[in-house]
């Protein structure tokens, strides 16, 4: 309709106009998504190639085995590969980059290169995809000897049907691991999941079949472990068209699909079903039973429900391109919040890699300065010895929850196992505690009191003390019964205690071989910008150097401990000794120290007439002294009697006495080593040197030596080339960060 001035005003010319504006805006919109999309996925893939740990916004699909992952996988991508056909979800996790190309008929898959953020050639067939992710799954299984890895497979699929999403395919969660698989597989894949779940910027999508009932639901116990509220997560209930068969009556459909009671008021389930039949069709044929599926389920509620159900609260819940749309929305959301504090971060990992790599050319210059290594290298030594001197000293720094031991992991570690002489195991306190360093040490040594309190002087046999007191009988001096116990006792010590001294040097020997890793990573942690002139990251040699000559200085002292300690165990159960009689010398009259205890004689008291010249004694100066003609010939009958006596069985026999004696002996024995020589021995023989002797022994070992000598350790085969290699690995990320940086900006600006 014209007006008089010519001009049209038709009310269709002002639809059209809103409808070209609301396009325009609709297509910048999607080609921003895109651009911030394309940009992610750069980016993502420079990260796992190279470690970097970005907060990128990601998918993360979980749930137990069979629960229809791989399904909703194949649905996402709009055809199916076979995917269940490898088992690829029981072992290695899938990073499935979804690329909506319009000009891409046929998906293109192609897959990042293992450590390396180029990818392959593009895969058209959908079996030659499967196969690639079985060779892949199983070289890296083989590499790592593991049942599983936690290394994602990074896949890139362009496709004209598939939506803009990043997602994570999890390993399946089980509850039993399957034949000829490692029974710890279930526990490992539950650690994998919760790792790969637990960064905050990553969107949880939950499967559970719809079979399972909420109360009874093991891996939603799993999830909220995970993410406490479920603000993160999404759950998806699968296999929704096998529950509808049950219900009735609207009132049902609507409290299942509502979950009240178990799920929180802002956490909406989607109810999911994709086609079961699994002949092969065409990729059109695909697409069409996913969106034929969510229409019968539509169809079903509407009609084959008494009443319905409430469409207005649950429609948007209902059916796999309800969610795929809800997933893209939210996807989209997230990557654009993220772009400045992934810009700001992005920018400070190019500031930290360029810094490195300004450091790693100055090592690869300083190659050929002998005195500026030399400067730095004992420079660095210096600082390990401190820092072993910190931990020693009670420093806990680095966490030790994540580098301390428990008593268990210890023995487990060093592979010495229980005390020897020991059929229990001894748990000393804060045995389960993670420790490292002095407190560590002083553990150990703690658990070597036990042990050797707990070991007792062993059962001698009768004719043991018969031969004891025999070939005494043949000696000038002390009695029979006396010394035959002391004997017992000194042999037993010997025997008993000897392995538990070495086993304890060994056991402190590990807990300080352990500190070098600790020195090192605390050093790493403590090194500031003013001091990057001595990191010494990347010079393999001679770290390995270091590392050896740290090794040969603990295995050279706890030699030295050893003879120390067996040095005052061969003291003590020495027969000069006078541990045994201790007692004797602090209670006896007139506190002599040469009183000697002539109770074995009571044995033969009326039996010898100390008025007939056979035996005779006679005191001088407080001093028992034995004297008389027929001394010796007494004193063997006086053994002949003892031994007739050692076949008396009743308590109270002397060889009953005998034994009890040796008991008291070796326990005197051991008290004296543990608490007035060896304890002692042992901190002053492991913890003195280290404090005191190490870097002079380090510095003999790498420093005292020529130019040439010395330049091997820095410019050994291989040594300037690791550099070398790194230094390029370094320019390669500084490159792929800068590039991946100028896109942020562009998309920022965008914003």
């Amino acid at each position: 309709m014209a007006t008089s001035n010519g001009f049209l005003t038709t009310p269709s010319s002002s639809v059209s106009r809103k409808h070209h504006q609301s396009h325009r805006k609709a297509t910048d919109s999607s080609s921003s998504f895109k651009a911030r999309f394309e940009a992610y996925n750069r980016l993502q893939a420079a990260a796992v190639a190279f470690g970097e740990k970005l907060p990128i916004p990601e998918i993360v699909v979980i749930g137990g085995q069979s629960d229809g992952k791989s399904s909703l996988l194949e649905a996402f991508l709009g055809f199916r590969f076979n995917v269940r056909e490898v088992e690829m979800g029981t072992r290695r996790p899938l990073m499935l980059q979804m690329v909506h190309d319009p000009t891409a008929l046929d998906p293109r898959c192609r897959f990042q290169e293992e450590d390396s953020e180029e990818y392959g050639s593009p895969i058209t067939l959908a079996s030659m995809v499967a196969d690639t992710i079985k060779l892949r799954t199983d070289a890296m299984l083989k590499k790592t000897k593991t049942a599983v890895s936690s290394k994602p497979i990074v896949m890139r699929a362009e496709y004209a049907h598939c939506p803009n999403l990043t997602v994570i395919d999890t390993p399946g969660f089980i509850l039993k691991a399957k034949k000829g698989e490692p029974e710890s597989t279930p526990d490992e894949i539950l650690s994998m999941v919760k790792l790969l779940a637990s960064p905050p910027q990553r969107l949880l999508v939950f499967l559970q079949q719809s079979s399972v009932e909420w109360c009874s639901s093991l891996w939603l116990d799993v999830v909220r472990k995970i993410d406490p509220t479920l603000q993160r997560t999404v759950v998806v209930v699968s296999k929704f068209d096998n529950r509808l068969k049950e219900f009735t009556e609207r009132r049902e459909v609507d409290s299942y699909l509502s979950a009240s009671g178990y799920l929180r008021e802002n956490t909406r389930p989607f109810f999911v079903a994709l086609p079961k039949d699994r002949t092969t069709v065409s990729n059109d044929e695909f697409r069409r039973q996913i969106s034929q599926v969510d229409v019968d389920i539509l169809h079903h509620l509407r009609n084959s429900i008494h009443g319905g159900f409430d469409e207005e609260n649950y429609k948007s819940q209902i059916g796999f391109n309800s969610l795929r749309d809800y997933l893209e929305s939210e996807l989209q959301k997230r990557y654009k919040e993220a772009v400045p504090a992934t810009l700001a971060l992005i920018e400070q990992r190019c500031s930290e890699v360029t810094t490195e790599l300004n450091s790693m050319d100055s090592k690869i210059k300083a190659t050929a300065d002998v005195a500026h290594l030399r400067r730095s290298s004992m420079l660095f030594a210096s600082a390990i010895c401190n820092h072993l001197g910190a931990l020693i000293d009670g420093a806990a720094d680095p966490d030790p929850q994540q580098w301390g031991r428990t008593t268990e992991e210890e023995k487990s570690e060093s592979g010495i196992g229980s005390w020897p002489g020991l059929t229990t195991d001894i748990k000393p306190p804060n045995s389960t505690l993670r420790l490292y360093g002095g407190a560590a040490f002083e553990r150990v040594m703690h658990e070597f009191r036990c042990a050797t309190y707990s070991i007792e002087c062993p059962p001698v046999s009768r004719e043991k003390v018969a031969n004891i007191i025999l070939a005494h009988a043949g000696r000038g001096g002390g009695s029979g019964s006396t010394e035959a116990a002391a004997e017992i006792a000194r042999l037993a010590a010997r025997s008993w205690l000897a392995p538990l001294l070495d086993t304890a040097c060994e056991r402190l020997a590990f807990v300080l071989k352990n500190l070098f890793n600790l020195a090192m990573e605390r050093n790493h942690n403590h090194l500031s910008d003013a001091k990057r002139e001595v990191d010494m990251d990347g010079y393999v040699a001679f770290h390995a150097a270091l590392r050896h000559s740290y090794s040969c200085f603990i295995k050279n002292i706890t030699e030295e401990c050893k003879q120390l300690v067996r040095h005052h165990l061969d003291s003590v159960t020495s027969p000069y000794s006078q541990v045994c009689y201790e007692s004797d010398f602090l209670f006896g009259a007139g506190g002599n120290a040469y009183r000697f205890d002539l109770s074995a004689q009571k044995a033969l008291k009326g039996q010898e007439n100390p008025s007939d010249g056979n035996y005779v004694t006679r005191k001088e100066h407080g001093n028992y002294i034995e004297g008389g003609p027929k001394k010796r010939q007494s004193r063997i009958k006086g053994s002949i009697k003892l031994l007739d006596n050692l076949r008396v069985k009743n308590k109270g026999s002397s060889y009953t006495e005998i034994c009890l004696s040796a008991a008291q002996h070796f326990a005197r024995i051991r008290e004296v080593l543990i608490e007035r020589s060896v304890t002692s021995a042992l901190h002053s023989g492991f913890l003195s040197p280290c404090r005191e002797r190490l870097m002079v022994a380090l510095g003999l070992d790498l420093f005292a030596v020529n130019d040439e000598k010395f330049m091997d350790m820095f410019v050994a085969p291989g040594a300037i080339d690791a550099l070398q290699n790194e230094r390029d690995s370094l320019q390669k990320r500084q490159k792929i960060l800068h590039t991946c940086l100028s896109e942020f900006k562009s998309v920022a600006t965008a914003l």
